[in-house]
């Protein structure tokens, strides 16, 4: 494996360590409360970060992937469709839901992408984007551009989950 894959796979470790270490020793209660005004939870991090991996990595393998269209700017927050809600569920810890199996898709999740970064024949292959306001109509994202999209989208949410755990109970990840 090259310098670059390594380095990828490596940086991707790092902060799905930080985001794990910060659900350390926690109930499945205190995975789902929220410590903030936001809607975040520690849980529904672990979740979502696990489906928005996926998601990419399976953009960078199969390209977008077709599903209902949604005109985000006239979404009815009060009153969400189907297809509204389906996103907004990959955000939340579900009473059904265990940490342990949350983590567990994790694990599975980190590990196919892991030996997605091993396996790529090319990191310069690239996928047009879909079709959203938040996108430039026609733009295309290489392998390694979505690589490096899920390290930042991973560090981020490591951020703002250290921020719920150290008002849930004090710990903090750094520091």
């Amino acid at each position: 494996m090259d310098i670059e894959r390594s380095d990828l796979i490596e940086f991707l470790r790092t902060h799905r360590q930080f985001l794990r270490f910060t659900v350390q020793g926690i109930t499945d209660e205190q995975a789902r409360q929220r410590t903030t005004v936001s809607e975040l939870t520690l849980g529904g991090l672990i979740k979502h970060v696990a489906a928005t991996e996926r998601q990419w990595a399976t953009f960078i393998t199969d390209g977008p992937q077709q599903s209902a269209a949604v005109d985000w700017e006239s979404v009815d927050w009060s009153d969400p469709p189907p297809e509204v809600k389906a996103f907004m569920d990959t955000h939340r810890m579900t009473e059904d839901e265990t940490l342990e199996g949350l983590l567990a898709t994790y694990a599975a999740v980190a590990a196919e992408t892991d030996s997605l970064v091993e396996t790529l024949p090319d990191l310069d292959a690239s996928q047009p984007l879909p079709e959203a306001p938040w996108y430039e109509p026609g733009a295309r994202w290489t392998a390694r551009r979505v690589l490096l999209h899920i390290v930042a989208e991973t560090a981020q949410h490591a951020g703002h989950a250290d921020i719920i755990r150290e008002s849930l109970d004090g710990q903090k990840t750094m520091g």
